[in-house]
């Protein structure tokens, strides 16, 4: 197992939370971003618990259905499995139209044009309760608590810098190293 999985698999919110997620049997899913990448620092700064998420960030990829409306009905279905958390289900297959890019292939494509590498990496919970990690860009920097830029995230420097500064990562995890 490796050891972004066996982080998650050793919180049991994380885990219930990815239960909730599995339950809904959405198509290529994960739960991403700072699900993942918040445990993983807090584990590796020693914060324990591990912080609360702002957002779950669910991720799937369903072209044959990329209506808001569809996000919408199973965010209100987790709430209804695990009430009060920040649910945010978001269809892969349509997030290109907002960053005017071609269409994603998957969950996995989609996730390279995210802006840093370290948010690029998702989990999910198997039928047989294994966790596949999904990882397009690796996981190098987020274990060896290194913070850059995708390729896309260099063409949105501004925005990268930006996100960085509004989520206070240096404050709250002071041993990332911040590289261009």
């Amino acid at each position: 197992m490796s050891l972004v999985a066996r982080i998650i698999a050793e919180d049991a919110l994380a885990m219930e939370q990815l239960r909730a997620v599995r339950e809904l049997a959405l198509p290529d899913w994960c739960i991403a971003a700072g699900f993942v990448r918040n445990r993983v620092w807090d584990h590796l700064h020693g914060v324990v618990p591990a912080r609360a998420p702002v957002d779950i960030d669910v991720l799937y990829f369903d072209a044959g259905d990329v209506s808001r409306e569809s996000e919408e009905t199973f965010e209100s279905r987790l709430d209804a499995l695990l009430p009060g958390l920040p649910w945010q289900v978001r269809n892969q297959a349509r997030m290109h139209v907002w960053k005017d890019l071609p269409p994603h292939r998957d969950t996995a494509d989609s996730m390279i044009y995210w802006l840093e590498t370290v948010t690029g990496v998702g989990v999910r919970l198997e039928a047989d309760d294994t966790l596949t990690v999904i990882a397009p860009l690796g996981t190098d920097d987020l274990l060896n608590l290194r913070c850059r830029p995708t390729p896309y995230g260099r063409t949105r420097r501004h925005e990268y810098d930006a996100r960085v500064e509004a989520k206070r990562w240096r404050e709250l995890w002071p041993r990332v190293a911040f590289l261009d």
